[in-house]
């Protein structure tokens, strides 16, 4: 990838004018890899353990428009591990050629009983990271022009546990 793909040119539009108080979506450092996305609500909100995930407004929309660039919404680190909030599908693709507000599928997965989680307005929820995208061309066939030293092992074929579990059960 060369320095010029790396800092391809993406139009933000602002959809929420608290935005520029709160700070507009940014890299926190110099070497981070997103941006964090605020919960652009009107007021304080309690998500319950284990209920249905809500959507929160991120207050902004893209325009990527190039077939080789996505981006993927993930949980904040911090929060996803110490509280407990992560997105309600685990990671949320927006493609390229969608222009409309991005909202975050936010979920509380602490176990029920739990204390619930309150996030307030501007608060900082998910994170936004850029990707390059593959685009390959599909070729139907009846039979695969090489084989692989897998094949066709699925789920497990590769052995279980640690590399020493795996040495004592070959022995």
């Amino acid at each position: 990838m060369t320095e010029r793909d790396a800092t391809r040119a993406v139009e933000l539009r602002v959809i929420d004018e608290r935005l520029h108080d709160w700070g507009l979506p940014r890299y926190q450092t110099e070497m981070a890899a997103g941006i964090d996305l605020h919960a652009c609500i009107d007021a304080p909100l309690t998500l319950e353990p284990q209920a249905p995930a809500v959507l929160i407004p991120s207050g902004i929309a893209l325009l990527m428009n190039d077939p080789y660039m996505a981006a993927v919404l993930l949980a904040r680190s911090g929060l996803g591990h110490k509280k407990g909030l992560i997105l309600g599908q685990s990671v949320g693709l927006i493609d390229a050629d969608y222009t409309d507000q991005i909202y975050i599928s936010a979920w509380l997965r602490t176990p029920p009983g739990s204390a619930p989680l309150v996030i307030e307005p501007g608060d900082r929820v998910a994170q936004l990271v850029f990707v390059p995208i593959l685009r390959p061309e599909l070729r139907v066939v009846e039979r695969f022009s090489s084989e692989t030293g897998r094949g066709l092992g699925g789920f497990g074929s590769t052995g279980y546990g640690s590399v020493a579990t795996r040495s004592r059960a070959s022995e």
